[in-house]
């Protein structure tokens, strides 16, 4: 196959709502598809490396079943005292997580990979976040939990909704990672593997 005429189907391997809206800004069309990866944290093993191995096994799950597809897959993972915090679940770790970052700096560690295996193609990249939580008060985490309920979310706390009312500042050199997805490293990686965003797609 040419690659001037290189058409391939985009698929992300995540059902993250978050991540969902925030490939839409790209203006690209995908499919969505579940990578069913088990998420959970290797003995011992680094908040960086869990990040950046788990969307590789995304990207990889999906893209072993579409070959010819262009597969983006992510993770995000936070760092907190060399630990990661997950998804809290439920309002009781809610709180715990809010009240360990309360006046703390924490890393918000996005990693996204892109796999096509028509192409041989498979890279990953990180976007590290840092982001400063105001001291909060105990009613102030238990209101926000009320009102976000961010319980699907790393660290706790939704930058893009009533969650930057937590912090003191961020810190970042690719603006969305903090929601989940670092669209400019996306649209780096998508580029590299025959995808540019910015060009349109040539009949087959």
């Amino acid at each position: 196959m040419s690659a001037s005429i290189f058409n391939p189907r985009l698929i992300l391997a995540s059902t993250s709502p978050y991540r969902r809206e925030l490939l839409q800004r790209l203006r690209v069309p995908f499919d969505v598809l579940s990578p069913g990866v088990d998420e959970s944290p290797l003995p011992g093993e680094a908040p960086r490396e869990l990040a950046l191995r788990l969307a590789i096994a995304k990207a990889e799950a999906v893209a072993g079943l579409h070959p010819d597809a262009v597969v983006l897959g992510s993770d995000q993972v936070c760092e907190l005292d060399g630990r990661p915090l997950g998804k809290p679940g439920d309002h009781a770790r809610a709180v715990a997580q809010l009240r360990a970052l309360s006046g703390r700096s924490a890393h918000f560690l996005t990693a996204v990979a892109v796999v096509c295996r028509a192409r041989n193609f498979a890279q990953a990249d990180l976007a590290p976040v840092r982001v400063v939580f105001r001291t909060l008060a105990g009613d102030e985490i238990e209101r926000y939990l009320q009102l976000d309920q961010p319980y699907d979310c790393a660290g706790s706390a939704k930058s893009e909704s009533l969650g930057i009312a937590l912090l003191s500042s961020i810190d970042s050199d690719d603006p969305t990672a903090l929601i989940g997805l670092p669209l400019i490293r996306t649209a780096r990686l998508l580029r590299e593997a025959g995808l540019d965003v910015l060009r349109d797609p040539e009949p087959a």
